[in-house]
């Protein structure tokens, strides 16, 4: 028996394929098997996979290509029979997976909206009920009354979202399709998604997104070789993804950059900057740690301008995030940042040594210890976050062309160290001038820039005729004030 708040379980879940090395073996062996005579060899493309989706719960399926993350979900859907365990469902269950999944290429869209909600267990009635909401969210125009094999797999993918998510169903299966559409029907996925959140509808997504995953999930699997390797929460799931990533890329040291050819002291500004005390540094005991061995955190200290320990912070003051790692390896060029999160999971800032252009030492050998202090204004929202801290490194070699390589080129060369999520919180409150509280923008972030403004009397108005050229203009910039001036 499972607990009652579970709405998916997934228990000892194994699926294996016959792979064939040429298409008669296939033929030779569904004949002559049962004679002891076999061909081909077994894939396992799951195996011992088992976990438990509690009801309301977003939960995440990562894994690299080929992990099993498309068989597991299309064995929870129904499509496909596993061939060892059980899944078992509470529930209704509308599943997104591959293009055309479920749809009749002769019916219409229309009908087959119909056809899905009759396939998901929904009387007619209660169909028809949803189909103008369906219609209007796939905003697919006139294509909703024509046969659906003219679709473009947008339009088909657009559709079979829309059908996916407006059924009222009690757990909802996505397999992949998050980015599909321009940017405004991802908006709309995307608070379409928030909304099934908030009613408590189970959802079982896959992605290659890992910022979706993140943002969405509550918690998560990762898939390699189709096993479970990890499960937990949704950002540590993710963390180890990465790391997982770059186990086929292994990092060697440059002979020309080799603890024996260069020194960490050449290449950093002379004099490191004032340290916080042994006061000021958080409590890791309790944050997980995930590294490749490579090396390890030692201290983390969020302070104000003063060097004081602090947790909280007037919007638009300065905060200083400083670590420090202890490396176990030899490593090249070193990347330290700090991403900044907001209660829902959000990312809305990073930042690393590479995107300031900070002076690095090109070789940091096993046994030193490295230090960052980033200083970040903090002109956020006010409201609760969280930061969290990471070490990585490049080659001298790629770091000698990062001007010539695009972010994809990059993060290919990039191998990550240690990673800290959730390290602390912190708040940023209301900023206060003059006895009076100050709202310096709206929204999550303050993105620099200036707003001008042009006054323009009416033609032939007495105003017209004595200020030619009046204009009064402004600035939005944090701490002035708006000016006004007219010139004659």
């Amino acid at each position: 028996m499972i607990a009652d708040d579970i709405a998916v379980s997934v228990r000892d879940l194994g699926r294996v394929y016959r792979l064939y090395a040429r298409p008669q073996d296939r033929l030779k062996h569904s004949l002559l098997w049962r004679f002891g005579r076999k061909y081909g060899c077994e894939f396992w493309a799951l195996r011992n996979v088992s976990f438990d989706v509690r009801k309301g719960e977003t939960f995440g399926i990562i894994g690299r290509n080929g992990a099993g993350k498309s068989t597991l979900l299309q064995i929870i859907a129904g499509i496909l029979e596993p061939t060892v365990g059980q899944v078992i469902i509470r529930g209704r269950v509308a599943s997104l997976l591959e293009l055309g999944s479920g749809f009749n290429p002769e019916f219409t869209g229309r009908e087959n909206i119909l056809l899905n909600g009759a396939i998901l267990g929904l009387s007619r009635a209660e169909v028809k009920e949803r189909v103008e909401e369906i219609i209007a969210f796939a905003d697919i125009g006139s294509f909703i009354d024509q046969p659906v094999k003219l679709y473009s797999s947008g339009m088909l993918m657009r559709l079979a979202f829309a059908v996916a998510t407006h059924v009222e169903a009690d757990v909802v299966v996505i397999d992949e399709v998050l980015a599909v559409g321009d940017v405004f029907f991802r908006q709309k996925c995307y608070q379409r998604l928030e909304r099934l959140r908030q009613r408590k509808v189970t959802v079982l997504m896959a992605s290659h997104a890992m910022t979706e995953v993140e943002q969405f999930c509550n918690r998560a699997i990762l898939l390699d070789k189709g096993q479970v390797v990890f499960q937990g929460t949704a950002s540590e799931a993710v963390k180890r993804y990465y790391l997982l990533e770059q186990l086929d890329r292994t990092p060697t040291l440059s002979e020309a950059v080799s603890p024996d050819h260069d020194t960490s002291a050449q290449q950093l500004s002379p004099g490191p900057p004032p340290w916080p005390t042994s006061k000021a540094f958080l409590d890791l005991s309790k944050v997980h740690q995930v590294s490749d061995g490579s090396a390890i955190c030692t201290g983390v200290a969020l302070t104000n301008s003063s060097g004081k320990p602090t947790r909280v912070f007037a919007q638009g003051e300065v905060a200083f995030f400083h670590s420090e790692f202890e490396l176990l390896r030899d490593i090249e060029v070193p990347i330290g940042g700090v991403v900044i999160q907001n209660d829902k999971g959000i990312h809305v800032h990073g930042k690393n040594t590479l995107q300031y252009g900070s002076r690095v030492p090109r070789c940091v050998p096993r046994g030193s210890r490295l230090r960052f202090s980033q200083q970040i204004t903090l002109a956020l929202q006010p409201g609760e976050y969280t930061f969290e801290v990471g070490l990585a490194t490049i080659s001298g070699r790629v770091y000698d062309r990062l001007k010539d390589l695009t972010h994809q080129e990059l993060r290919d060369h990039v191998f990550r160290l240690c990673h800290l999520s959730q390290v602390g919180p912190f708040r940023v409150t209301w900023r206060v001038e003059w006895d009076t509280t100050q709202l310096t923008h709206h929204g999550v972030a303050d993105l620099p820039g200036e707003c001008e403004v042009w006054f323009i009397p009416p033609s032939g108005s007495d105003l017209d005729k004595t200020n030619s050229d009046a204009e009064c203009r402004g600035t939005t910039s944090v701490g002035e004030r708006d000016k006004c001036r007219n010139r004659a």
